[in-house]
């Protein structure tokens, strides 16, 4: 006869006559196999520990005097030239302009490639629904490479600026929304789509008038959120010659003293933007998924 509640598995079973003596058993079992997790965990820890330390050109508890050296250097240099920074804001506001366009277009795009591929990803929701796999891999592959990646690539294609960053930008949030936009659409309520349905209304039909306008709310959610994602990515990209204020950063870096108010003010300008962003999107997001 099989246990149902321990499994069919042969082996030792709790005494079920003594309860409390089963229960701590199990407890017993528990942190046994907790403490053989924690061994292995803080092994492989040090190991990782020892090999970084071995490779690395420097050791890091030795370098940690020197941590700050740098910082301080770049702030030291600023201060004594505060006066000019206002100046420098202005300088690259139009750089900043062109990364919040280039985060703004991307997420945009990406946004509606997301729509798409969610919702023939959905089951249940799906047009065909024996190529959700493909579907699905497809968003996998998207949020599989990095925005850098994709965008390395384009610049020898189509050489450096903004379009390559839009491109690199736009399909890692494809794939990256498309995954939230799909688990949203699987809470959906049906009933409205059988209803559609049942008066022959099409598969596009069905999904914008019974689908969108339920996920609609959270959908413009995680795309708020996406897009200050894309213009932390956007200035990253402008390391690699993509145009934007990222750019401009690595230029004053690369000039190192000298420039160092320069980096402290482009830094400053994109904290700020970023904090903005960030204020106006959860202020958005909870007007839109509260109502209020």
């Amino acid at each position: 006869m099989v246990d149902v509640a321990f499994g069919p598995e042969p082996g030792r079973r709790p005494n079920l006559v003594d309860p409390q003596a089963a229960y701590l058993d199990l407890v017993r079992r528990k942190r046994m196999y907790g403490g053989i997790l924690l061994v292995v965990f803080v092994a492989l820890m040090a190991s990782g520990w020892r090999l970084a330390e071995d490779r690395n050109a420097g050791g890091f508890l030795g370098g940690l005097g020197q941590l700050f050296d740098f910082p301080a250097e770049v702030l030291a240099e600023a201060w004594e030239k505060r006066a000019l920074l206002p100046a420098i804001f202005r300088d690259h506001i139009p750089a900043l302009i062109e990364t919040l366009n280039i985060a703004a277009v991307a997420t945009l795009t990406g946004a509606m490639a997301a729509m798409a591929l969610s919702l023939l990803a959905t089951r249940g929701l799906a047009r065909w629904p024996r190529l959700i796999p493909l579907f699905r891999r497809a968003m996998d592959a998207l949020r599989a490479i990095p925005e850098i990646v994709v965008a390395l690539v384009l610049i020898y294609i189509l050489g450096g600026g903004p379009v390559p960053a839009v491109i690199a930008i736009a399909l890692h949030t494809g794939g990256a929304l498309g995954k939230l936009f799909s688990e949203v659409a699987e809470n959906a309520d049906l009933k409205p789509v059988e209803g559609l349905a049942s008066v022959g209304a099409s598969w596009g039909q069905r999904m914008w008038l019974g689908v969108i306008p339920q996920v609609a709310p959270n959908w413009l959610s995680y795309a708020l959120l996406r897009f200050e994602i894309n213009v932390r990515a956007s200035a990253i990209l402008g390391f690699v010659g993509e145009g934007g204020i990222g750019h401009d950063l690595k230029i004053a870096m690369q000039w190192g003293q000298g420039r160092y108010d320069e980096v402290v003010a482009i830094f400053a300008l994109l904290f700020l933007t970023i904090v903005l962003i960030d204020q106006v999107s959860d202020r958005c997001r909870h007007k839109l998924v509260r109502g209020n």
